[in-house]
């Protein structure tokens, strides 16, 4: 059970936005703004598409702006290449994961936040036996993508999924981060922080299923200022005051601007496929850029 959950950790370690059970075609004039940015210097142009990390098949096929974006691009970009994931070690996400043998979860969270991870995992009808070594940080993704996985979205037809199969060996792909930075990342959260970061998560999964709609909506119609709220409105204050959200967004978008700085010097094409929320607010990526004075439209 521990290493069947640990396999699905490559697509989770972003925050996971997640989408509506409604038909893209219905809801989607072709004429509307979408998730996608043009970023054009002297010398070329990026595209940057937010991406939705769960998806599910019968959202497809993505908007054509998008598609024709990504035809006339030679080099893909994402987070991490999660279909090969060559650079994963998986004997070094069993020690930064999971607990050794003597140890377990209920020696490092509080009384409080133990019962509420004994009750998620009675709900999803797991044993306890089968989570209880796992740290912090990496039970809040599995719970996150086990309750995913209930509603029907899938990894596996996420965005960046999506692009990564098509690309196959016809087009470059680069990776912003790759897998063994954002398990790093993650891995070092102090120990409070990774039992906020669990809390909330065990705290904000109820509300997945009744937030989908906005969350897809928001996504469909390039509304940032809607996507941004959701990811920010139900964020506990302790939270915020925490190291996560400098961690996990704002030291991330100023290292992934710099590399799409670095794309924008080359005479390639290039197509950025990162976390929608990664783009969004004074601190997101698409903001960054145009502080740097570079030309950007939302398309």
């Amino acid at each position: 059970m521990k290493m069947k959950i640990s396999r699905l950790l490559p697509v989770c370690v972003v925050l996971c936005l997640i989408a509506s059970s409604v038909c893209l075609e219905d809801v989607f004039p072709q004429s509307q703004n979408i998730f996608l940015w043009r970023v054009r210097s002297k010398t070329t142009t990026v595209y940057i598409l937010g991406s939705l990390h769960f998806f599910k098949k019968e959202f497809y096929p993505l908007n054509e702006k998008i598609e024709e974006a990504f035809s006339q691009s030679q080099v893909l970009v994402v987070e991490a290449n999660i279909k090969e994931p060559a650079g994963l070690d998986v004997q070094k996400l069993k020690e930064i994961a999971f607990y050794t043998r003597d140890d377990h979860l209920a020696k490092h969270v509080s009384p409080e936040t133990y019962e509420l991870v004994r009750k998620e995992t009675g709900r999803l009808s797991i044993p306890l036996e089968a989570i209880h070594q796992q740290k912090p940080w990496f039970l809040a993704f599995t719970f996150q993508a086990l309750e995913l996985l209930k509603l029907g979205f899938d990894p596996r037809y996420g965005i960046d999924m999506h692009f990564l199969t098509k690309a196959g060996d016809k087009k470059k792909i680069v990776e912003l981060e790759g897998l063994d930075y954002q398990l790093n990342l993650l891995s070092r959260l102090s120990e409070k922080d990774q039992e906020l970061f669990l809390l909330y998560t065990l705290k904000d999964i109820h509300i997945i299923g009744r937030e989908a709609d906005r969350y897809v909506r928001a996504w469909t119609f390039g509304d940032t200022k809607t996507m941004e709220s959701l990811i920010t409105e139900g964020m506990p204050e302790e939270v915020k005051l925490s190291s996560i959200p400098e961690k996990f967004f704002d030291a991330r978008n100023k290292n992934m601007s710099s590399r799409i700085e670095e794309f924008l010097t080359t005479k390639e094409t290039h197509f950025v496929v990162v976390g929608a929320g990664h783009l969004v607010g004074k601190k997101g990526i698409i903001e960054m850029l145009i502080g740097k004075g570079y030309l950007v439209d939302q398309l």
